[in-house]
């Protein structure tokens, strides 16, 4: 397997780009199967950030502490928005929105999925309401800390600020392959399709007859064109971010126990992006049956 990563990746615009598989064998739970790349050097994961932003917003929900489904406060939030409807995409609100007084709305709640980094910073604003934490100390604590990342911290926006190694994301991805720190009910709400049906256009790829979301991560359903592999399930979960970053997780394949692939790459994603990480994905899941 290892070798097979360093066949692709080479032909990678950033050579040096770090690359693992995470699966779970049949006597144990998750473990880096194969890697490539430098693990511990810190990356930018832009947009996989919201994976962590979500599961920290998750965490509170089940422990009681927010609640999914009420409105928000207008001074927070758009009118008739709730927390679900900010973690999926469905909210109303725009990429880059605004502010109270000044959203700019496509939608109205529940509408249209509709792809908003402000979206989620405005999740981690209700957050730090309800709280009275900042976001990236309760991130720390509630996921990051638990599942032994670290190295990963958060600067600046909970859509796009994480920072942290290979090794760091190859953690979550284990965990979100076979929970074993968080609840389950907590990464179930991640990727269980959230008002699904709804079209819209993902970033990079355009527009999707079925463009489902869990709540903070992406569902591939049956859109085509993806980042991911035509052989991976419909059930495949995950994020990429603009930074060359990409995780997904397929608790379907290797004979169903599950795998999962974290990328980084120095190089922003791009049209190299759109054909190199299906390709590495299909690879993959082809060696891994």
């Amino acid at each position: 397997m290892k070798s097979l990563l360093e066949q692709h990746v080479v032909r990678w615009p950033d050579p040096a780009a770090s690359v693992v598989v995470v699966g779970s064998p049949r006597d144990g739970g998750p473990v880096a199967l194969a890697a490539t790349g430098d693990l511990d050097a810190p990356r930018r994961w832009a947009s996989v950030t919201k994976l962590l932003s979500a599961l920290t917003a998750l965490v509170l929900v089940h422990d009681g502490e927010a609640d999914l489904d009420a409105e928000l406060p207008t001074d927070v939030a758009p009118p008739g928005a709730t927390l679900s409807h900010l973690l999926d995409h469905t909210s109303g609100l725009d990429f880059e929105a605004g502010g109270p007084g000044t959203w700019r709305l496509r939608a109205q709640p529940g509408q249209r999925r509709i792809y908003s980094n402000t979206g989620i910073e405005v999740a981690a604003a209700h957050v730090e309401q309800l709280t009275g934490a900042p976001f990236a100390e309760l991130l720390r604590e509630l996921v990051a800390a638990p599942l032994g990342m670290a190295r990963t911290r958060l600067e600046g926006s909970a859509a796009h600020g994480l920072v942290a190694p290979t090794a760091d994301l190859a953690l979550l991805a284990g965990e979100l392959l076979a929970p074993r720190v968080l609840p389950a009910a907590v990464v179930d709400a991640l990727r269980t399709p959230s008002r699904p049906g709804l079209a819209g256009v993902l970033p990079g790829f355009g527009r999707q007859a079925h463009n489902d979301w869990g709540l903070g991560a992406e569902v591939r359903a049956d859109k085509d064109p993806h980042w991911t592999s035509p052989d991976n399930a419909p059930t495949t979960f995950g994020h990429f971010g603009q930074s060359g970053t990409s995780l997904w997780v397929d608790r379907e394949a290797s004979g169903g126990r599950g795998l999962a692939l974290v990328t980084a790459s120095a190089e922003p994603f791009g049209e190299w992006a759109t054909t190199a990480w299906p390709a590495l994905s299909s690879a993959v899941l082809r060696e891994a049956r």
